[in-house]
């Protein structure tokens, strides 16, 4: 079932005009006192009065504004940026609970920060740098401990594995994700020689290759008939024991078959191990 606050988010969309306004009318909201923003908080946990959660919304859209700029060095639009900071806020006033006594600016964090994140890690690469909640961290941190342009010498590595608790072997792999770029699949349509390294140009799929699609179910069809030759030259009990233990959904033990023939299962197992010797003879042959 969906969220009545959160189907509201268009209306907190970013302005794709200008991002200076959007600022100006965030921050001509009030700031709530905390008693205020007690009375609001059991209004929407009690009474699911949506009116105050919106004015818990808006009353710290500027907050969400000031967490957002900090990720502009990702190149990602701002606007987008502050949008799903805004989905964030929006989570934590659900679940905020005015009775643990802190406010909801710092309860809000964790929620805005995390949207953020989730947005930069899908948009910033074509192919996603992180996927495991250690290479997450890992990345973002990285991130903040470069002061320079360039590759870490390899002191710098040991400390920054050593302040994340990572190994060197991680941090190297995320440093190389970090200055990876990411490369058009076809050929540019200049006439430079880098035509020659795009992707297209050495990555081949040779599974579709109709040659190879039809010689291979050549063989397969060959090696069927004769397996199916094979079984008809089989006596019919040699052919209901492999019909039995391997081709039918339900398995037969041995020792079933052997009630079913009368004999011993030990008999049914030599068989049963001299009918498919019979096959793979046929089949090689």
């Amino acid at each position: 079932m969906s969220n009545p606050l959160l189907s509201n988010s268009m209306a907190l969309a970013v302005p794709q005009g200008s991002i200076e306004a959007y600022v100006q009318a965030v921050n001509a909201v009030s700031v709530l006192s905390a008693e205020e923003e007690n009375t609001l908080a059991r209004r929407f946990q009690e009474q699911g009065d949506l009116d105050a959660a919106r004015q818990l919304v808006l009353s710290h859209l500027r907050f969400v504004v000031h967490i957002a700029r900090s990720y502009n060095g990702y190149g990602l639009p701002q606007a987008d940026l502050i949008q799903e900071g805004n989905v964030g806020l929006m989570k934590a006033v659900k679940r905020f609970n005015p009775d643990v006594g802190v406010r909801l600016v710092s309860f809000a964090v964790h929620w805005i920060k995390a949207e953020i994140h989730e947005f930069v890690l899908r948009n910033w690469r074509i192919v996603k740098v992180a996927t495991t909640k250690a290479q997450r961290k890992l990345f973002f941190n990285l991130r903040g401990a470069k002061q320079r342009l360039g590759w870490f010498t390899n002191d710098e590595v040991e400390a920054v594995a050593k302040d994340l608790g990572v190994s060197t072997e991680e941090v190297r792999r995320m440093e190389g994700r970090l200055n990876a770029r990411d490369a058009a699949f076809d050929a540019p349509n200049d006439d430079d020689d880098s035509a020659a390294f795009a992707p297209a140009q050495y990555l081949e799929d040779t599974s579709a290759d109709p040659a190879l699609v039809l010689e291979q179910d050549n063989w397969q069809n060959h090696h069927e008939a004769k397996l199916l030759r094979a079984l008809e030259a089989l006596d019919e009990r040699s052919r209901d024991i492999l019909q039995c233990r391997w081709l039918d959904d339900n398995k037969t033990t041995l020792q079933e078959l052997a009630d079913k023939y009368q004999v011993s299962a030990e008999r049914i197992r030599q068989l049963e191990k001299n009918a498919i010797k019979k096959l793979k003879e046929a089949i090689v042959g």
